[in-house]
């Protein structure tokens, strides 16, 4: 190896090592809803900070999923594969637990995203 690519070579590991520490040391805020929906469409928007069970039944199958201490995890599935169940729970904004059989997205926001008034709303919405 050369002196110049040597020098290349260092210059990106410096870059992605400074990525990856902006990334380490940015701290997601954490939510307060949980949006859930089905096939594309919202089944239900739910507090993160009121423990209860939302039983999700559908034509594709049925989910429970639980929400307690403000985090969320998928309790039961239906579903042959399961991994919804292993994904963890969920508390930060954006974070998701996806249970692809059953075309289901739950996934953790925060009502700072919502439009404070009418006025903020947007007048349309294109799918």
């Amino acid at each position: 190896m050369k002196k110049k690519d040597l020098i290349l070579a260092s210059g990106i590991l410096l870059l992605a090592g400074l990525l990856a520490l902006g990334l380490y040391l940015r701290k997601p805020e954490n939510g307060n809803l949980l949006k859930i929906t089905v096939d594309g469409e919202v089944y239900g928007t739910y507090a993160l900070s009121k423990n209860q069970t939302i039983p999700i039944e559908t034509s594709h199958g049925t989910n429970q999923l639980v929400i307690k201490n403000g985090k969320a995890h998928m309790e039961e599935a239906d579903c042959p594969d399961g991994y919804c169940k292993k994904q963890g729970s969920i508390q930060k904004v954006n974070e998701t637990i996806v249970c692809l059989p059953h075309k289901l997205v739950a996934e953790v926001e925060s009502d700072s995203t919502l439009p404070d008034s009418e006025e903020d709303a947007p007048d349309v919405i294109v799918k």
